[in-house]
């Protein structure tokens, strides 16, 4: 790359952390990186419609992003929110319980759901594609008012059960791509990169800032163990800020399939060596040695259907009339069983942290059978 690559790393707490969220993005050069004169799109993180720490954007990372945005002269007119949907994870849900939807209507931004009333279009990469073209034969269908728009990523600091490590990269999987992305799960890796050569195309500017206060261990996205890790990553190279966090969790970027190809590919710099680290270059030498190699019953099924014995009947199970049978049983197993079985505890140990009473400060932490934390530990 002509240019070394640049992420920023800053350590923060519950009480400085929207302050270090507009430090965190002057010094990774949001300016730079994103022209002002263009629409910047905030894509939300939601990987679950209840709240779970790590799992989805918090709304401090939201707010103090907003706020950042703000300070360095970014039009409020020319900001807004966006979300996609899936077969499993509701985002109208999700944006009211992981207390994401005060914030922007706090600040008075748009708040677009890119499957309510916007416009599909059909594009045709101009770059060498890896996968999508053979996954979707009639074309690559993406939002039309993401073209022309900066892209501002929202990630967190987890896990993966398919690509190890999730961030920067898989958070444009949740915006790109329409609803039946999970066609592409047994070719995650190379979809990453076409997504990334397709959003280099159609993005004037593009950045990602990523939360690691609270991050998440184990068979993630959603079934994880959450550390308070306290700390905040910026970038305008989305490869470069996913090899920084995933050096930082515990893993070995370039061994990370979707780091390698897209650095092989030059869409950004996987090799930490070649990355320069400003702010808290401490911070970012640490290592958490998280686990990669946690399984949840659900995702053994999953893979058995990508990469193992039923991989002849994925076609047959997953892309004809009889695929909601999976959807069904995702939702019965992390809905019905794993959350009220095991994550709702969590949750409440994680609602006692600071970090806990600072996400009930943008509204009350409410579980799925309606009640609240405060009116659940009264109970109990």
């Amino acid at each position: 790359m002509a240019n070394r690559s640049k992420v920023a790393v800053l350590r923060t707490r519950p009480e400085t952390v929207l302050e270090d969220y507009t430090r965190l993005l002057k010094i990774a050069g949001i300016s730079e990186a994103l022209p002002k004169a263009n629409q910047t799109a905030l894509k939300i993180n939601i990987t679950w419609h209840t709240f779970y720490p790590a799992c989805s954007t918090p709304p401090w990372q939201l707010d103090g992003v907003i706020r950042g945005l703000l300070a360095e002269g970014f039009a409020r007119d020319r900001i807004y929110a966006c979300h996609n949907r899936t077969v499993v994870v509701s985002a109208r849900r999700g944006e009211v319980a992981n207390n994401q939807l005060p914030v922007v209507e706090s600040h008075g931004l748009r708040n677009v759901h890119l499957y309510e009333g916007e416009e599909w279009t059909t594009y045709q990469p101009k770059g060498k594609m890896l996968v999508l073209p053979d996954i979707f034969p009639n074309g690559i269908q993406i939002p039309k008012r993401f073209i022309g728009n900066n892209v501002l990523h929202l990630p967190t600091m987890k896990t993966h059960v398919f690509t190890t490590t999730t961030g920067a990269m898989k958070n444009a999987f949740g915006g790109l791509l329409h609803e039946k992305r999970h066609f592409t799960h047994s070719v995650i890796h190379e979809t990453l990169v076409d997504l990334l050569t397709i959003q280099k195309e159609i993005h004037p500017g593009i950045f990602a800032v990523m939360d690691g206060t609270f991050a998440g261990d184990g068979p993630g996205p959603r079934c994880m163990r959450w550390h308070e890790k306290n700390v905040i990553l910026a970038s305008a190279d989305q490869v470069a800020i996913d090899a920084t966090a995933a050096k930082m969790m515990g893993f070995d970027p370039m061994k990370l399939t979707y780091i390698r190809l897209a650095h092989e590919a030059g869409l950004g710099c996987g090799n930490p060596s070649e990355i320069e680290i400003v702010g808290d270059e401490d911070a970012a030498r640490e290592n958490w040695n998280f686990s990669g190699a946690e399984d949840t019953f659900a995702s053994r099924g999953q893979k058995a259907i990508y990469w193992g014995p039923l991989k002849p009947l994925e076609k047959l199970l997953l892309r004809t009339v009889i695929a909601p049978w999976s959807y069904a049983a995702s939702i019965l197993y992390h809905d019905v069983f794993w959350y009220p079985a095991i994550g709702h505890w969590r949750v409440r140990r994680a609602l006692d942290t600071g970090w806990g009473r600072l996400f009930e400060s943008y509204g009350p932490a409410r579980f799925p059978w309606g009640l609240t934390h405060t009116a659940e530990k009264k109970a109990s």
